[in-house]
């Protein structure tokens, strides 16, 4: 080929070239939709083979890509939802608040005690300023002021307690309280915010409402379909107990803002009953059936204002429930996900490589080809080349941290630790009381596991996910899987040190953190306290969530030695 000929294919080529690149760059950056459910098992899933009624979920794994082995990093409401909103894990958190609890150099201990800071690196912010509407709808959970009366009046906030009398006068703070919570959350970035619940429902306005939430949401959208937008959607179901949803479809008018006049436009509670019954469930499935109805009305809103192609849908839970407060990754961090894109993945493909709620973050930042700001700080990886590729994995194991307790864990097994700081040590030991419950609590690490679980307390678990789902044989202590137990504590190590200047254990040694050497009278007593626990109280058989263990109440404890004078 003579020179002319090389010199006028190479300009053609150049030309085929620059028109695709033109083409992609032309390409409108997609909406996303983030549907945040409350409290969820993955086996409660319909897709996952839960016996509920839940058509939209069906529908949006038909649709689109359903994950096997999708995990959050944390599994209490406050972290968990922290991570979704920053793509950093809890103990990246450099909130004022946060550090003041733990200053640097200090082993951190995970639970609701974080928040989004004041320089707005978060996704709501950061997607604001490439561009984008971006929306909150429905549960924060992630916001300063906590139950200190001087902080809630500093951010100009009425301090309701919990269990108050209803009255005119504390529907009005309420209402007062919902309107304030918008400006907070703009304040942190977002554009546009409404319809908000600071954090889980309490009486006098305990209930659930998803069309309420629903409505804001549909409005949002309706608002931005010219543009392109990111909407944080969190609904409040499926928290409680399954009484609570069934008991909450009474009460239409009872809100995140109070007790409103009117019931919300979007309702389809008057129906789910009737579908409940039709399908031969019972009341204690409602809620499934009532979240799924809200998806569906946005699935039917994106089709309807035909923006449904280039829009993100994720679903996905911020933690599970039977397992609440622990690592344990049945009914834990293990959480049930799905994603629709029509214009960027393939429909019906089922993807079983691991993935965490630290990779969405820059999921979206990618998608939307934002500039991230200089020094914004994420612990995730991006999920786009799952869907090309969807069994290429992105990463080869998942982090998880609550309270004293670290994880890792890949498709194969599990590596679970407690370590506690040096002041838990001695505080347990002297028998303070406010130590143990606050370990055995719900931010402690273990939570709701040690009921199910024969070694939850104890400083090192490994499971063989493959053999022992449920994690019920801990393996740690077993010859034959030292190998395995060395890598899984290679992997813990790794992951640990991406966090500067915070310890843990004998991993990341300082500061105030202990090994596990010398503390297993630590553990032993621990676990006294709850065998006693156990035996002197009677479970509520709530299928299938129940009530987190919070040391005994003070009713719990007046039986306790009613019983025990009737033995003597």
């Amino acid at each position: 080929m003579d020179v002319m000929k090389q010199h006028v294919l190479c300009a053609a080529l150049l030309a085929v070239y620059l028109a695709g690149a033109s083409h992609v760059a032309a390409a409108p950056r997609p909406n996303i939709i983030v549907f945040l459910v409350d409290d969820y098992d993955k086996p409660e899933t319909s897709v996952y083979g839960g016996k509920v009624l839940t058509p939209n979920l069906d529908r949006l794994a038909r649709e689109g890509m359903r994950f096997d082995n999708a995990f959050v990093t944390s599994t209490v409401c406050t972290p968990s939802r922290y991570t979704f909103l920053t793509g950093r894990c809890a103990s990246s958190s450099y909130h004022h608040a946060f550090t003041e609890l733990f200053p640097k150099g200090a082993q951190t201990s995970p639970g609701f005690n974080v928040a989004l800071e004041k320089d707005n690196m978060n996704v709501g912010a950061v997607l604001a300023k490439n561009g984008y509407a971006t929306g909150f709808v429905g549960k924060y959970h992630v916001g300063a002021g906590g139950k200190d009366p001087e902080r809630l009046k500093k951010l100009g906030l009425h301090d309701i307690r919990k269990n108050v009398p209803y009255s005119k006068a504390v529907n009005r703070k309420q209402n007062e309280n919902e309107k304030r919570h918008r400006e907070l959350i703009k304040e942190r970035g977002f554009t546009w915010a409404k319809h908000i619940y600071w954090d889980n429902t309490k009486k006098p306005f305990q209930m659930h409402n998803p069309e309420w939430t629903i409505e804001a949401a549909v409005e949002f959208i309706e608002l931005h379909k010219d543009q392109p937008f990111y909407l944080h959607y969190a609904t409040t179901l499926l928290h409680g107990p399954n009484r609570s949803w069934h008991k909450s479809l009474d009460h239409p008018r009872v809100t995140g803002e109070g007790l409103v006049a009117r019931d919300p436009s979007i309702s389809t509670r008057k129906t789910v009953m009737q579908r409940i019954q039709k399908a031969g469930l019972t009341e204690n499935e409602a809620g499934y059936l009532w979240m799924d109805d809200t998806l569906g009305v946005i699935l039917d809103k994106l089709d309807e204002l035909k923006i449904a192609e280039n829009t993100v849908v994720v679903f996905i839970a911020d933690h599970g429930s039977n397992n609440k407060g622990s690592l344990q990754k049945f009914r834990g961090t293990e959480v049930p996900c799905l994603m629709r894109w029509p214009a960027g993945m393939r429909a019906g493909v089922v993807c079983d490589q691991l993935i965490q709620n630290t990779d969405f973050v820059p999921t979206w930042f990618e998608l939307a080809g934002a500039e991230v700001p200089k020094g914004y700080r994420h612990d995730g990886v991006s999920l786009t080349p799952l869907f090309k590729s969807p069994q290429k994995a992105v990463r080869d194991h998942v982090y998880c941290e609550m309270g004293a307790a670290r994880a890792v864990m890949t498709r194969d097994h599990a590596y679970i630790t407690l370590r506690y700081t040096q002041e838990q040590l001695a505080a347990i030991r002297a028998g303070d009381k406010r130590t143990i419950k606050s370990v055995l609590g719900l931010s402690g690490g273990v939570s709701r596991s040690w009921n199910k679980h024969p070694d939850a307390i104890s400083a090192d678990q490994l499971y063989d996910l493959r053999k022992d789902p449920e994690a019920q044989d801990n393996l740690a202590g077993s010859p034959k899987h030292r190998a395995t137990l060395q890598d899984m504590r290679a992997k813990l190590t790794a992951s640990l040190k991406q966090f500067p200047d915070r310890p843990y254990g004998e991993f990341v040694p300082g500061g105030n953190a202990a090994s596990a050497e010398g503390t297993g009278d630590v553990f032993r007593r621990l676990r006294k306290v709850v065998m006693e626990d156990k035996g002197g109280r009677k479970r509520r058989k709530t299928s299938p969530k129940s009530d987190s263990f919070d040391a005994p109440s003070r009713k719990q404890r007046r039986e306790k030695r009613k019983l025990d004078r009737k033995k003597k």
